[in-house]
C-alpha cells in the first residue's frame, strides 16, 4: 500500500528520548485510539527525537456498483431507492384538502392522478356531469429550497429557505419526480400535491393562411384581437389604425387622425373602446363599431412605448381608465370618459419601455434606467394615494425592456369565456347597466377562480444584460430567481393563460419555456434564423406562435415541442406584430411587407 505521510505533527506528541522510534508501539500517550482515532500508520523518527506519524488511511466512502460493475455516484439515486408507494393529500388552489391522505403506487402519472382526482370530486360532489369526467389537470407539490449567500454589510453568511411549486405534470411518474427532488423532500412524509384543472377545450393548432389583408401602406407594428375575438385591430407606419371583420376577413373601418407612427395599441377589457398612442404623444380612443374616434389627448412630449387598461373586476365594470407610458420617462394614469390625466407617475430617470397594470391594483413600469417602480393604483383600504410609489424592483444591469404579469390573460379577456360569451347572460346591448353589472359580476368570478387562495402575483422582466428576472411585486423587491441561458437581448415574454409556464422571445433566435411558478427551465425551442419579435399563446395554453426576422411564424406545442410543429410562411419580410385570438378561432400576423395574414386550422 501507498504511504501518505502527514502534513502536521502535534506539538504535545514530539519527544526529546534520542532514541529511534522507527516500528516501536508507543504505550504511553494516544497516538493510537481514541484521542487520535485517524492514526492508524506507522513512525519514522525525524532526526531530531521525535517522529513523524506515516501511512495514515483515509476513511473511504464503501464503493456501489450497477449489474454491469460500473460505480454508482453516491450523489445519484436510483430507482431501488425510491419507495413503492407514497402517502398523498390533494388540496386545491384554495388550500382545502380533497378526501383522506392515500397510499399511491409511485408508478402512477398524471393520468392515474387524474382519474383519482375525478373519482374523488365525484364523491364529494353531487354532479356527475360527463363533462366533468373529461377534465384534464396538472399538479403541483412545493419543496423547501436553502440559499447561502453573504451578507454584503458584515460579511456573515445568511441561509434562506424559501418554496417554490413544482409542476409535476410533465414527469412520467411520481418516481421520477422524487428522483429529482430526493434532496428536497422525504418519502416518509404525506407528500402534498395541488391540483389544477385545465382547459376543458381544446385549441385547434393553425396550419394554413386562409387569407391576406392588404391596406396599410407601411409596416405593421400592431395586430391585437378584441376580448371577446370578434373583432381585429391593426396599426403601423403608416399612422392609420384599421378594424377588420373576423368573420369575412375584410376591412370594416379605416381611422385616420395621427399625425406619426402608432406604436402602441391596447382594447378595454369589455371591447368598447380601443385606444393607440403614436411616436408624437398623442393619445386617441376609437369606437370599433363605428370606426370613430371619442376624443384625441396629447399625453406625452415624447412617443408614447406602451399602455394598458384598469382591469375590469377592479373597476365595477366601467373601464374608464387607462395608464400610458412614454420615452419622456413618465406614466399617466387617464380617465378616458372625462379626458382628464388622474396621476402622473415620476421618478424614473430614462424612457419607460413597457408598461402594466395588475389584478392587485398596482401598475408596474420597466425603464431603461435599469428598474422596474411598482406603483398604487387604487385609493383606500390604507393604500393611500393614486400614484404613489410602493417599492422599486432593482436587479437587472442593463435597461429592462418588457414586463408580463402572471394574469395579463385574464385581465385582458374581462368578463368573456373562451366562446367570445359572457356565461348566463342574454342582454346584448353593452351600454345598459344589466349588461355592466352582469359582465363585472363575470370578471371577478373568473379571476378569483384563476387566483385561488394565497396566489402571489408573478411579474416576469426581460433585459438587455441577456437574463430574466421573476418577482412577487406586491410583497417583495427582491427577485425570487434570476433566470439565465439567452445569449442575446430578451424582447418579449408572455405568460400562458393558466399562468403554467411563460414565454421569453430573443434576439438570439430562440424561445425559452419557463415554469410559471417556480421560474425552473423547461426547454429551449429553436427553428427560427433571425431574432423572435414576439410570441403568443392559444387560449387552453397547449400552443405557443413565435414571429420572427426571418419573415415566419411557427408553431409549437407545450410544453414537449423543442422543435416547431408546424411552420408558417408567406410573409415578403420581417414579421413583426402578432396575436392568437382569444376564442382560438385564428392567428393574425402583421409583416413589415404591409399586409396581415390570418391563420387557422
Amino acid at each position: 500500500m501507498e504511504a501518505e505521510t502527514s502534513t502536521s505533527v502535534p506539538a504535545a506528541a514530539v519527544t526529546n528520548t534520542g532514541k529511534d522510534l522507527s516500528g516501536v508501539a508507543w504505550t504511553g500517550g494516544s497516538l493510537v485510539g481514541s484521542l487520535n482515532p485517524v492514526n492508524h500508520g506507522f513512525r519514522t523518527a525525524d532526526g531530531k527525537g521525535g517522529y513523524i506519524i506515516n501511512n495514515t488511511h483515509k476513511r473511504y466512502k464503501r464503493t456501489r456498483r450497477d449489474a454491469d460493475g460500473n460505480v454508482i455516484d453516491e450523489n445519484d439515486i436510483q430507482d431501488d431507492d425510491i419507495p413503492g408507494n407514497v402517502v398523498v393529500q390533494f388540496r386545491d388552489r384554495e388550500g382545502e384538502t380533497v378526501g383522506e391522505a392515500m397510499d399511491v403506487p409511485t408508478s402512477a402519472g398524471t393520468d392515474e392522478l387524474g382519474t383519482l382526482i375525478r373519482s374523488l370530486l365525484n364523491e364529494d360532489d353531487e354532479d356527475h356531469s360527463t363533462n366533468k369526467a373529461h377534465i384534464p389537470y396538472a399538479f403541483f407539490a412545493k419543496i423547501e429550497r436553502i440559499t447561502k449567500t453573504t451578507n454584503p454589510s458584515t460579511g456573515e453568511p445568511v441561509v434562506k429557505t424559501h418554496t417554490d411549486e413544482i409542476d409535476i405534470t410533465d414527469f412520467n411518474s411520481l418516481k421520477a419526480f422524487l428522483k429529482e427532488y430526493y434532496k428536497q423532500i422525504s418519502t416518509e412524509q404525506t407528500l402534498e400535491l395541488t391540483y389544477q384543472p385545465l382547459a376543458l377545450f381544446k385549441v385547434r393548432p393553425v396550419t394554413r393562411c386562409t387569407d391576406t389583408l392588404p391596406g396599410h401602406t407601411e409596416a405593421i407594428l400592431h395586430v391585437s384581437y378584441s376580448p371577446d375575438g370578434k373583432h381585429l385591430a391593426s396599426g403601423g407606419g403608416d399612422a392609420t389604425v384599421r378594424f377588420w371583420d373576423v368573420n369575412t376577413s375584410t376591412p370594416r373601418h379605416t381611422c385616420k387622425g395621427h399625425k406619426d407612427h402608432v406604436l402602441s395599441t391596447s382594447w378595454s377589457p369589455d371591447g368598447k373602446r380601443f385606444a393607440s398612442g403614436d411616436k408624437r404623444g398623442f393619445l386617441i380612443l376609437w369606437e370599433p363599431t363605428k370606426g370613430e374616434s371619442s376624443g384625441s389627448i396629447k399625453a406625452h412630449s415624447k412617443w408614447i412605448t406602451g399602455m394598458a387598461w384598469d382591469p375590469m373586476h377592479r373597476n365595477n365594470g366601467k373601464c374608464e381608465r387607462l395608464v400610458t407610458s412614454s420615452k419622456d420617462g413618465l406614466a399617466k394614469i387617464w380617465n378616458v370618459r372625462t379626458k382628464r390625466c388622474e396621476a402622473t407617475l415620476a421618478g424614473h430617470t430614462d424612457s419607460i419601455e413597457s408598461v402594466k397594470w395588475g389584478g392587485e391594483g398596482l401598475i408596474y413600469t420597466a425603464s431603461r434606467d435599469r428598474t422596474i417602480k411598482v406603483w398604487n393604483a387604487e385609493e383606500g383600504d390604507g393604500k393611500g394615494r393614486v400614484g404613489l410609489l410602493v417599492r422599486t424592483l432593482v436587479g437587472h444591469g442593463h435597461r429592462v425592456n418588457t414586463l408580463a404579469v402572471s394574469c395579463d390573460y385574464i385581465c385582458r379577456t374581462g368578463p368573456f369565456d373562451h366562446y367570445g360569451k359572457i356565461a348566463d347572460l342574454e342582454v346584448r346591448d353593452r351600454d345598459s347597466d344589466e349588461w355592466r353589472e352582469a359582465a363585472y359580476k363575470a370578471a371577478v368570478a373568473k379571476y378569483n377562480a384563476f387566483k385561488g387562495s394565497g396566489e402571489h402575483e408573478r411579474l416576469i422582466s426581460g433585459s438587455d444584460d441577456f437574463t430574466l428576472m421573476l418577482w412577487h411585486p406586491t410583497e417583495n423587491k427582491r427577485p425570487i430567481k434570476r433566470l439565465t441561458g439567452h445569449q442575446q437581448a430578451v424582447n418579449h415574454l408572455a405568460f400562458s393563460p393558466d399562468s403554467r409556464f411563460f414565454a421569453s422571445a430573443s434576439f438570439d433566435k430562440k424561445i425559452k419555456l419557463w415554469n410559471g411558478r417556480s421560474g425552473d427551465f423547461v426547454t429551449t425551442m429553436t427553428g427560427h434564423v433571425g431574432a423572435v419579435y414576439q410570441v403568443a399563446w392559444s387560449s387552453d395554453a397547449r400552443f405557443l406562435v413565435s414571429a420572427s426576422k426571418d419573415s415566419t411564424a411557427k408553431l409549437w406545442e407545450v410544453p414537449s415541442g423543442r422543435k416547431a410543429k408546424e411552420t408558417l410562411p408567406g410573409h415578403a419580410d420581417e414579421v413583426y406584430a402578432l396575436d392568437w385570438s382569444p376564442n382560438g378561432a385564428s392567428v393574425a400576423t402583421g409583416s413589415k411587407d404591409r399586409t396581415i395574414k390570418i391563420w387557422k386550422h
